[in-house]
């Protein structure tokens, strides 16, 4: 055998094998390749937008949380200035109750007072005409006594 010849047989054997796996086998693969590439660049690209997606959750999650605090202070806030509006309110109304109670009783003591004063002058008025009228029984007549006494009474 002829090495020439063999490395000749050789050669072909080797171009048509690479000849057989450039037409039939490398497409497939660089096919496989490709579309596996392709899925991980769709899958890493998915990842980004759900990262973006994340972050912007993330950051509507932190406005709606800080909007949400910032209500409850303020219906705090208002809660309570209306608990402070009532606690005024039922104060001045205290107040008011309490002035109205004063000046009925000072009412009332005054027209006791008066009653009392005008009970007073009829007492008096009643032992005055009865210490006269023993005094002076014999002296002056009742019709006069009487006038007299009227008088008396209406000056007290």
């Amino acid at each position: 055998m002829n090495i020439n010849l063999t490395l000749l047989g050789q050669a072909i054997s080797l171009f048509i094998f690479v000849w057989f796996c450039m037409k039939y086998v490398w497409p497939p693969i660089m096919n496989a390749l490709q579309e596996r590439e392709k899925r991980i660049a769709d899958g890493l690209a998915a990842a980004e937008a759900g990262q973006s997606k994340l972050m912007e959750a993330d950051q509507r999650l932190t406005d709606l949380v800080s909007e949400g605090k910032q209500q409850a202070s303020e219906i705090i806030a208002q809660a309570q200035k209306r608990g402070d509006e009532i606690m005024d309110e039922a104060k001045n109304a205290a107040k008011l109750e309490g002035k109205r109670l004063v000046d009925a009783a000072r009412a009332e003591i005054d027209r006791e007072r008066m009653q009392a004063r005008d009970q007073l002058k009829n007492e008096v008025a009643v032992l005055a005409l009865a210490g006269a009228e023993q005094v002076l029984m014999r002296e002056v007549d009742k019709n006069a006594h009487d006038e007299v006494l009227a008088k008396l009474s209406a000056g007290l």
